[in-house]
C-alpha cells in the first residue's frame, strides 16, 4: 500500500517542525516590534494593533491563492507530473497577483475612511497615526501577498525549511531596522521597516526559486492546461481554506467584545493570555500545514485526478481513502500529543507566563485562571485543526470551512451567556464545547471518508455515496 505509520509520522514531523519555527519567528517580531512602538505612547501602541488586526484578515485573503497552490504542487510532484506542476505554479502566481490591486490599492485611496471605521471615528486620537501607517502598509501588500505564495509554492514540493529561512531574515531585519526607524519616523517607521524586511526576503526567495530541483526540472514542460483554468483551478480550491481562516478570525475579533463586557481586568487578562496561546496553537497550525502537503502528494502519486472539490470526491476511491485515513490517522496522534503537552504546559506555566509580560496582579490572575481552563478546548483544537490539513491536502476543504462557520456561530452566544455567570472561565468553556460540536463533525466526516470493511474474497469495498459533503449537508 505504500508508506507505514511511522514513515506516515516522520514526514509529518519533519514537515511541521519548520512550519512552526517560521510562525513563531513572526510572531517573536510582532511582540518585539509592540515594544518599541510602545515607546511612543499608548497612541501609537492602539494605531499598530488596529493595523496588526486587518493584516490577519488579508493574510485569509491571500492564502486563496498560497494554500490552493501548495496543494496542487504537492499533488503534482507526487504524480511526477511537470505539466501539472507548472500550470499550478503560474495559476497561483498569476491568482496572487490579482488579488494585490483591490487591497494594495484600494486600501491606499481608503486608509482614512477604514482608519476611522475601526477606530470607531476619526475623533480617536490613534486615527491620524493608523491612517499614515496605512498608507505605508496597504501598498506593502504587494510583496506581503507575493512573498505568501512564493513560501506556498515551495511548501509544495515538500521545501520547509527555506520559507523557515527566509522568515528568519525578514523578521531578522525588522527587529535591526526597529529601532532606528521608529525612533526616526514614528509608526511609519515600523510600517517601513516591515515592508523593507518582507521585500529582503522575497528578494532572496526568488534566488531560491529558480534553484528548486523540482521547479526547475518543470520549468521547460508545456503547462498542463491554460492559465486562466489554471487561475480558476486555484481558486476553487484555495477559496474554502481562505474563508476558514477569515471566519476564524473574526470569530476571534467578535470574542473579544464579548470578553470587554466583562470588565477591563478581564479583556487586559484575556489580550496577554491569548498571546501566550498562540505560541502553543501555531504548533498545531504547522502540523496542519504538513498534512495537507503530505496527503497531496501522497494522492498524487496514486494517480488521483486533479485536486479540487470535484476531483476529491470521484477521486479512485479505496486506495485514496486509505491514505487520508492513515496520514489523518498519524495527523491526530501527533496534533493530540502537542494540544495535550500545550495544555499542561500553561496549566503548570501560566502564573509565572502571566507575570512575564508585567502586568498587574489582577491581571495575572485572571489570565493565569484562564489559561489553566484551555485544557480542553486545546486538546480538541489540536486534533481538529491537525485532521482538516488531510481534508485540505484532498482538495476536500468545502466541508472545513462550513464547520467552522458553525463552530464560530455557536461559539459567540454560548460566550456570551455563560460568561455572564461564570467569567472568563465560561468563556474558555463555550470554546471547549464549541470546538466539540466542530470535532465531532469532522469525526463524522473522516470515517465517512474512509474505506470500509473489506469483502471475504480481499477485495475492496464498493465506493458509497456518504461523501464529507453530502454527510455534512444532510447533517445541517
Amino acid at each position: 500500500m505504500g508508506a507505514s505509520a511511522k514513515e506516515h509520522r516522520r514526514t509529518l514531523a519533519r514537515l511541521a517542525g519548520p512550519v512552526y519555527l517560521e510562525l513563531l519567528a513572526g510572531v517573536a517580531a510582532g511582540i518585539i516590534n509592540m515594544v518599541w512602538v510602545a515607546r511612543l505612547g499608548g497612541d501609537a501602541v492602539a494605531a499598530v494593533a488596529v493595523a496588526t488586526n486587518v493584516e490577519n484578515l488579508l493574510l485569509g485573503v491571500v492564502l486563496m491563492a498560497a494554500s490552493g497552490t501548495t496543494v496542487l504542487v504537492a499533488r503534482a510532484r507526487g504524480a511526477d507530473d511537470p505539466a501539472a506542476l507548472r500550470s499550478a505554479v503560474r495559476g497561483g502566481a498569476v491568482l496572487g497577483a490579482l488579488l494585490v490591486p483591490p487591497v494594495a490599492i484600494g486600501g491606499l485611496l481608503l486608509r482614512d475612511p477604514l482608519a476611522a471605521l475601526l477606530l470607531g471615528g476619526t475623533g480617536h486620537p490613534a486615527h491620524a497615526l493608523a491612517t499614515a501607517y496605512f498608507a505605508i502598509s496597504l501598498p506593502g501588500t504587494a510583496v506581503f501577498f507575493a512573498t505568501t505564495v512564493l513560501d506556498g509554492i515551495l511548501k509544495g514540493t515538500g521545501d520547509t525549511r527555506t520559507p523557515m529561512r527566509l522568515a528568519f531574515l525578514a523578521n531578522g531585519l525588522i527587529l535591526v531596522l526597529d529601532p532606528l526607524l521608529i525612533h526616526a519616523y514614528g509608526v511609519e517607521g515600523a510600517a517601513v521597516s516591515t515592508v523593507v524586511g518582507r521585500t529582503a526576503a522575497f528578494a532572496v526567495g526568488l534566488l531560491v526559486l529558480r534553484r528548486n530541483a523540482v521547479l526547475r526540472a518543470a520549468r521547460a514542460a508545456r503547462p498542463a492546461e491554460g492559465l486562466p483554468a489554471a487561475v480558476r483551478r486555484t481558486a476553487a480550491l484555495g477559496l474554502p481554506m481562505s474563508v476558514d481562516f477569515a471566519v476564524r478570525m473574526a470569530g476571534a475579533l467578535a470574542l473579544v467584545s464579548v470578553v470587554a463586557r466583562i470588565g477591563v481586568t478581564e479583556i487586559a487578562a484575556y489580550g496577554i493570555a491569548t498571546k501566550a496561546m498562540y505560541v502553543t496553537t501555531m504548533a498545531f497550525y504547522a502540523v496542519k500545514q504538513a498534512a495537507a502537503i503530505h496527503t497531496a502528494h501522497r494522492l498524487g502519486a496514486l494517480g488521483v485526478p486533479g485536486a479540487s472539490p470535484e476531483g476529491a470526491e470521484s477521486g479512485p476511491g479505496w486506495r485514496a481513502r486509505e491514505v487520508r485515513r492513515a496520514v489523518g490517522r498519524q495527523a491526530a496522534v501527533l496534533g493530540g500529543l502537542l494540544g495535550a503537552g500545550a495544555a499542561v504546559l500553561l496549566l503548570v506555566a501560566a502564573g509565572p507566563v502571566m507575570r512575564g509580560f508585567g502586568a498587574e496582579p489582577s491581571v495575572v490572575a485572571a489570565g493565569a485562571l484562564f489559561l489553566r481552563c484551555l485544557g480542553p478546548y486545546l486538546l480538541l483544537m489540536a486534533v481538529f485543526i491537525a485532521l482538516a490539513g488531510v481534508f485540505e491536502g484532498a482538495g476536500d476543504s468545502a466541508p472545513l470551512a462550513r464547520i467552522t462557520v458553525f463552530g464560530v456561530l455557536l461559539q459567540l452566544p454560548l460566550a456570551y451567556a455563560l460568561s455572564g455567570p461564570l467569567g472568563l472561565g465560561g468563556v474558555c468553556l463555550a470554546m471547549a464545547l464549541a470546538m466539540a460540536v466542530q470535532c465531532a463533525a469532522l469525526g463524522l466526516l473522516h470515517r465517512r471518508r474512509a474505506p470500509g470493511r473489506a469483502a471475504a474474497d480481499g477485495t475492496p469495498p464498493q465506493e458509497d455515496d456518504d461523501t464529507a459533503a453530502g454527510v455534512l449537508s444532510r447533517s445541517a
